[in-house]
Order: C-alpha cells, then sequence, then structure tokens
C-alpha cells in the first residue's frame, strides 16, 4: 500500500493539495477562483464576490480561499485573503504566508514565515517539507535533510510531507501540491 501511494505522488504531484495539511484532496474549484477577481471572494449567502476584509466570511470560509487561489497559482490574491484571517500567529496562516511568498519568487520571506510557523508549530509536518524544499531550490540539500529528518522523527514517515521533502531532494524539484 505504501508503495501505491509514492508511486501515486510521484506520478500525480499537482493531485495533493496546496499548503495545506496531509489532506490529499484538491480543493474544490469555486466561482472564486472562476469568477472574482482581485482578490475577492464568492459568498454564497450574497451571491456576488465580496472583499473579505469589509465583509461577514467567517475565517474557515476565507481560509478556504485562501487555499482555492494558491493551488490556483494565484499567490497574490491568496495572500490578500491570507491577511483578513483572524488569528495571524496560527501556524498554517503563517506557512500559507510562508507558501504563497516563496511559490511567488520571495524565497527568503517565505522561509521567515516558515520559521515562524515552526515556532508556533514545531510539529507542523507541511510547513517542514515546504521549508525543506526551499532549501532544495537555494541549493541547500543539507538543510533540507535536517528537514526531512525532523519529519521523520515527528511521525511524517510515509505522509506526503515526507514523500514530497525526500523526492525533491532526490530529484532538485520540488512539488506544491
Amino acid at each position: 500500500m505504501r508503495s501505491l501511494l509514492f508511486i501515486f505522488v510521484l506520478l500525480f504531484p499537482f493531485s495533493v493539495n496546496a499548503a495545506s495539511s496531509e489532506d490529499d484532496t484538491p480543493p474544490k474549484t469555486t466561482k472564486t477562483t472562476n469568477y472574482c477577481k482581485y482578490g475577492k471572494v464568492w459568498d454564497s449567502k450574497t451571491k456576488s464576490c465580496v472583499n473579505p476584509k469589509h465583509s461577514s466570511l467567517d475565517d474557515d470560509t476565507r481560509y478556504s480561499a485562501v487555499r482555492e487561489f494558491a493551488y490556483a497559482g494565484q499567490y497574490e490574491n491568496s495572500l490578500k485573503v491570507l491577511s483578513t484571517i483572524s488569528d495571524q500567529s496560527d501556524s498554517r496562516v503563517l506557512t500559507y504566508y510562508g507558501f504563497n511568498n516563496r511559490k511567488a519568487g520571495r524565497i527568503e520571506l517565505g522561509m521567515k514565515y516558515y520559521k515562524a510557523a515552526l515556532k508556533a508549530d514545531p510539529n507542523n509536518l507541511l510547513v517542514r517539507s515546504y521549508m525543506g524544499q526551499g532549501f532544495v531550490q537555494q541549493g541547500n540539500y543539507d538543510a533540507a535533510r535536517v528537514q526531512l529528518s525532523e519529519i521523520q522523527s515527528r511521525g511524517g514517515l510515509n505522509k506526503w510531507s515526507e514523500i514530497s521533502l525526500r523526492k525533491a531532494i532526490e530529484t532538485g524539484n520540488g512539488y506544491s501540491y
């Protein structure tokens, strides 16, 4: 079974979600990415695109929009919505800041957010994987291997975070999803 999971992740790296958890289900595309512009989010109650900063959207809805934008490669829109989530010190929020900035080419800024996410939650395996992949991008394979060891020692063996970072180290190519 483990080898099937490994093969699936290697052959279909885009089937695993962006900057979320170990959940391997991609976010559903909604009107947020298909219809709304400029970082607005679809509000099913008002049946319109709304500014997430000045709306009654809850944080879970905002978080889903952040994930959807990130998965669609709309990193700036994802960052706009991310800035409206209540708890800016939450590890998963910091992970998303790191992911979006790294993927938008601001690797050093992304790494700062990853470090903050680890400070908030040292057991955040996904941020360790993304940080390790950032190290691979920078050519710092020793630091990437440290994160891989941390993932493995914290219960991440054979999970997406471990598999994707291990593959990034082996190939020099990271995975986002």
